[in-house]
């Protein structure tokens, strides 16, 4: 029995159109080609920032001036990366200023806050550990002290 050549041309044309209909719906990835970059789905920890300290300042008269004060107490509050925020009360007038470390120092720095009524006090420490220090601060007017932090 022989198939006429028409239902074989039928046939080859049906498979064909199969073929292409099956194929048609495959993604083709050229060889060589690198794959495409797709956004990272991992998450990353992120370091917490440092939450300033705040330490206790004491200043103790050093000199005659300085001793009808007597012992004044005072704040320093640190964000950790060698600035921070200074502040004491002196004969009724309210000090307040900015601490920094000298570049390129372990533990040294100045601080130097205005007053409340227009002075002035300029002081420089050196912290002997991560939480206590010592220096010298002086008034505008005169009167100087000695300088605790921490403890």
């Amino acid at each position: 029995m022989t198939i006429p050549r028409s239902v074989t041309l039928v046939r080859l044309t049906l498979v064909a159109t199969l073929t292409a209909a099956a194929l048609s719906g495959c993604y083709v990835v050229p060889l060589g080609q690198p794959a495409p970059n797709m956004p990272s789905s991992q998450s990353y920890a992120v370091a917490p920032v440092p939450v300033a300290q705040t330490f206790s300042a004491r200043l103790y008269p050093s000199n005659a001036e300085a001793a009808r004060y007597g012992t004044i107490g005072g704040t320093v509050t640190s964000d950790l990366n060698g600035r921070g925020h200074f502040n004491a009360q002196i004969g009724g007038e309210q000090f307040q200023g900015e601490a920094t470390r000298v570049a390129g120092s372990r533990g040294t720095g100045v601080a130097n806050a205005t007053g409340s009524r227009g002075g002035n006090l300029s002081c420089q420490y050196t912290m002997n550990s991560a939480t206590l220090g010592s220096g010298q601060c002086v008034l505008n007017s005169g009167p100087a002290f000695t300088m605790h932090i921490g403890g």
